[in-house]
């Protein structure tokens, strides 16, 4: 079964940035095959939004929301995402999970929390 650990969430006032990770492990999963892997988050008491992506052969989508500001990256060796999040927002406050995209194929992880606050 694959479990997917998000990390790196935290505090932060505008303006500011972060940088998250998710692995991937205890399967034969791997995020170089041709899933696209995503980045999603969940504000409170919204619905779960995918604000970037990556496909297996290198393209890239953002939500309009974070566009400029976000960079989505995968290290294939580690079985890692990354999303570098910069000139964060109040807005931008939510818990942040991985999973493919657009279609979750995996169980979701904890989620890390992400707090833009002065």
């Amino acid at each position: 079964q694959v479990q997917l650990v998000e990390s790196g969430g935290g505090l932060v006032q505008p303006g500011g940035s972060l940088r998250l990770s998710c692995a991937a492990s205890g399967s034969i999963f791997s995020i170089s095959s041709s899933y696209t892997m995503g980045w999603y988050r969940q504000a409170p008491g919204k619905q779960r939004e995918l604000v970037a992506s990556f496909t297996s052969r290198g393209s890239t989508n953002y939500a309009d929301s974070v566009k400029g500001r976000f960079t989505i990256s995968r290290d294939n060796a580690k079985n890692t995402v990354y999303l570098q999040m910069n000139s964060l927002k109040p807005e931008d406050t939510a818990v942040y999970y991985c999973n493919t995209a657009p279609m979750t194929v995996l169980d979701w992880g904890q989620g890390t929390q992400v707090t833009v606050s002065s």
